[in-house]
């Protein structure tokens, strides 16, 4: 419902509210700029008495004087024939100059109170601050469940450039905004009697018996208040004896006798009228420029939401899934239950439709909310769900359990459980566990363990298709789901070739991004490589083909560069385009998240395993341990003086201090060593490193990786230590091709 309301009030009354908040922007600059002009070093020791004399001496037919919350001190006279008004100093009563109301401020003001329509703009600008207060509201909501609660509110914020910046701006902004709404909506309420504002008390006129007036210094009903506390003083009428002072104060109002300065029928404020004056302050910030600096600020973040959140609208809309040759639900054979807060789930969903597609299956795939009371054909049911904030369902899941309950049709059907999550959020992938206790007591078989995937890695959807295929019987090819659809182009700078003496050509290739475009604000804004980290992936799209291949990270953003190791496969249609750059060459590729292979944030011992390519992500975490974390390295290749990657610069890394130790295994030398081999040399040292909290990442072919595990187990068996509980921790992870 809130997501509902927001993007209905964000996208169809955004105009209004966006006239509303420029022009509240633009005339919260007045209140900062008339209380800097104003000079009130010893206004509190004059009083008002002081200052009207003074007035009245330098204009005579004085008839207001006027002081602003701002301080400021304006007198209003008619000489000559002819009204005036000065601005007045407010420590000597003074005149200053010509008093020139701002027509500018004048027309902001009426464009923001009504719109230029009477009554019927003030109903509208009601209507934009009530539009405001819903929009803060349901915002605020929503933030909570994406972050994960009120207490992670503000934590670091993850998601495209345009979702941070709407997030970032929202978090500073909805106090102000908040504010400005609820004041606003309390003012129009008064405008129009819904509200108490004081106004209505009247005070009765004194009965005066006159007399000849006495000079105003010595009236002693305006020698008791400061000019600090005046609002407003109008003079009696000129000859008219029985004509009284009256005088407004913060506290209240009253009369003053001309002729014995008492002070007549002084009527405290009333309580409504204190609140609406206090409600005035908090939606202007006159008097209080901090306040307005505050609203101003925050109203000028409601254009920068504006675009945002269109933005991320637009986004999402055209992500929206688009599944080809999906099966009525009737004739299915397999059936993917799709939950998703933003759409991103449905690429992986894609994947698997076209997938079982290919394998021969009748797919129907749909949102879980539209789960269909019966699939009489189905042998096979997969639910992809992923979990929003601090585990909650997702907009297009949130009706799943009570469809699942109604369901009608046979629960034998074995079912499949996806997650989708991120680490970040204590209750990960929470409401894919909690969608499978429910399959669970509603008699239902899960055929396959409920696996989660975090932060969309494709490299761990990639294991779980694997293990689908596995367990069907049948092989499975599953497009790769490419998330970052942004394509960056890349200048090669550099390429240090290795192992054309051994037949296993690889090479590394470093670039740089490229800024070579017409237009000025690419140039301006060019040159900056995207956020990514080691082990991160670059996805590259072959000319002659669309499936992009990915790429282990040697480099991170800070390192200034973007670095990979390629080897050349035979018939290899991307590989062997890269190895055919010359630097100077431009590529485009695209860059993409893999947090499933993360150096955890800790100082326990590291041990990095690769082999031939597989170096590359190691090798960026390894040039990037400026806090000298203890790292090993295994590295498998096949001849010292051909295929030996990086040697000169582990070399220097371990002088560094950045890289502790450096094992490497030849296969093509006398001794003809594999990287298995030299762990189980170390195996007391390894196994002690791993019971006092090492995390082991493995990057290589699937093989290698597979002859990795099974070595390992054997170190770990005597210490009780297990893998797959190692896997759990995130402290054995890898990163297979």
């Amino acid at each position: 419902m809130q997501q509902l309301i927001h993007k209905i009030t964000g996208l169809f009354l955004m105009p209004l509210v966006l006239v509303i908040a420029i022009s509240g922007a633009a005339l919260s600059i007045y209140p900062v700029l008339e209380q800097t002009s104003q000079s009130t070093g010893s206004a509190t020791n004059l009083s008002v008495a002081e200052l009207a004399s003074a007035v009245k001496q330098s204009h005579p037919g004085t008839s207001q004087i006027v002081r602003h919350a701002s301080g400021q001190i304006v007198a209003y006279y008619f000489e000559n024939g002819n009204s005036g008004s000065d601005l007045i100093d407010p420590t000597t009563g003074e005149s200053l100059g010509a008093y020139q109301p701002s027509q500018t401020r004048i027309w902001l003001t009426d464009l923001h109170r009504s719109l230029f329509m009477g009554d019927g703009g003030r109903m509208t600008a009601g209507l934009g601050a009530a539009v405001m207060l819903l929009i803060c509201v349901s915002g605020l909501i929503m933030l909570k469940r994406r972050m994960g609660g009120w207490r992670q509110l503000f934590s670091p914020i993850r998601g495209t450039l345009s979702q941070r910046l709407h997030l970032e701006v929202a978090r500073m902004a909805i106090v102000g905004l908040s504010l400005s709404a609820i004041t606003g909506l309390y003012m129009t309420a008064a405008t129009f009697g819904l509200a108490p504002d004081g106004s209505g008390s009247n005070i009765a006129f004194p009965d005066v018996k006159g007399g000849t007036p006495a000079p105003i210094v010595s009236l002693e009903g305006l020698q008791n208040v400061s000019v600090t506390q005046l609002r407003d003083l109008t003079f009696p009428y000129n000859g008219d004896a029985s004509d009284t002072f009256t005088l407004t104060t913060a506290n209240g109002s009253g009369y003053v006798d001309q002729a014995t300065g008492a002070l007549l029928a002084y009527t405290p404020n009333s309580s409504a009228k204190q609140i609406y004056e206090f409600i005035y302050m908090l939606h202007t910030g006159d008097g209080l420029a901090p306040l307005a600096l505050l609203l101003g600020f925050a109203s000028l973040g409601v254009p920068a939401m504006g675009a945002t959140g269109a933005l991320i609208w637009w986004k999402k809309r055209q992500s929206k899934p688009r599944i080809a040759n999906n099966t009525k639900p009737r004739d299915a054979d397999a059936v993917i239950l799709v939950g998703s807060e933003g759409n991103s789930t449905w690429g992986f969903a894609r994947s698997l439709h076209d997938g079982l597609s290919r394998a021969g299956l009748r797919v129907h795939t749909a949102k879980m909310n539209d789960m269909a009371k019966t699939y009489p054909n189905a042998n096979q049911i997969y639910v992809l769900a992923a979990t929003y904030g601090d585990g909650e369902a997702p907009a297009s899941a949130n009706q799943f359990m009570t469809r699942l309950d109604a369901y009608e049709g046979d629960k034998s059907v074995p079912v499949a459980i996806l997650g989708f999550g991120d680490k970040q959020f204590s209750q990960f992938c929470q409401f894919a566990f909690t969608v499978g206790a429910r399959f669970s007591r509603n008699g239902w078989h899960q055929f396959m363990p409920l696996a989660t995937i975090n932060r969309q890695s494709v490299q761990e959807f990639a294991r779980w298709s694997n293990a689908l295929s596995q367990n069907l019987g049948i092989s499975l090819e599953l497009d790769p789901v490419q998330i970052d659809v942004k394509r960056h182009r890349l200048k090669l700078v550099s390429r240090a070739d290795y192992g054309h003496e051994v037949q296993a050509p690889t090479s590394v290739f470093r670039f740089e991004v490229a800024n070579d475009t017409k237009s000025w604000m690419s140039r301006l804004v060019g040159g900056r490589l995207p956020a990514f980290e080691p082990g991160d992936l670059l996805a590259i799209t072959p000319e002659g083909d669309n499936v992009p291949r990915y790429y282990s990270l040697a480099s991170g953003r800070k390192n200034g560069f973007v670095e990979i190791c390629v080897r050349n496969v035979p018939g290899g249609l991307c590989s062997g385009q890269l190895h055919g750059l010359k630097p100077g060459d431009h590529i485009e590729a695209a860059f993409q998240a893999n947090p499933g292979f993360r150096l955890k944030d800790s100082r326990a011992p590291v041990i990095l395993i690769g082999a031939g390519a597989g170096i590359a992500p190691l090798v960026g975490f390894i040039r990037n341990n400026h806090r000298k974390r203890p790292m090993r390295l295994y590295f498998g290749a096949r001849h010292p003086q051909s295929d030996f990657l990086y040697r000169h610069e582990l070399g220097e890394w371990h002088t560094s201090g950045f890289l502790h130790s450096l094992k490497a295994a030849f296969s093509r030398t006398q001794r003809r060593l594999y990287v298995q081999d030299r762990l189980r040399q170390d195996a007391a040292e390894l196994a002690a490193l791993v019971r006092d909290g090492a995390q082991i990442m493995v990057c290589g072919g699937r093989g290698m990786a597979k002859g990795i595990e099974e070595t390992l187990t054997d170190i770990l068996q005597s210490t009780g230590v297990d893998l797959k509980e190692l896997r759990k921790e995130g402290r054995y992870v890898e990163d297979v091709f």
